[in-house]
């Protein structure tokens, strides 16, 4: 897939995230340190409908930005809802598990894109 499409779905998530009035939204550039994915994004919500919504709207900007969501996780519980689209990993907390699994430590080597790269 090419990084120019997979940036756009990543700015389209983003920008679904910032519509929904997600808080502290990081996007990290993970592809030089982990297989895992190119990008993964962190925000977080103040309750449990919020990070619904949230999801919500990330899924339906991302598949409109040509990819599909292979798998999730958290639906139930929505304290920490996981969206994993391949090249593009989406992590939604409530503030005390953001704040105890702290990614943007655990992933600190990552390039975090700034706000003007990803506003369309």
């Amino acid at each position: 897939m090419s990084d120019n499409k997979i940036l756009n779905a990543v700015k389209a998530a983003y920008n679904a995230l910032d519509d929904k009035l997600a808080l502290d939204i990081k996007v990290l550039e993970t592809a030089q340190i982990t297989p895992i994915a190119d990008y993964f994004i962190i925000a977080g919500g103040n309750n449990p409908n919020q990070l619904k919504a949230m999801a919500d709207a990330v899924e339906e900007a991302v598949y409109k930005a040509g990819f599909r969501l292979n798998h999730s996780e958290g639906m139930q519980t929505k304290s920490w809802l996981l969206l994993d689209f391949g090249e593009i990993v989406v992590h939604l907390f409530n503030k005390e598990d953001r704040d105890f699994y702290n990614l943007e430590r655990i992933w600190g080597d990552a390039r975090v894109l700034t706000d003007e790269e990803l506003k369309n």
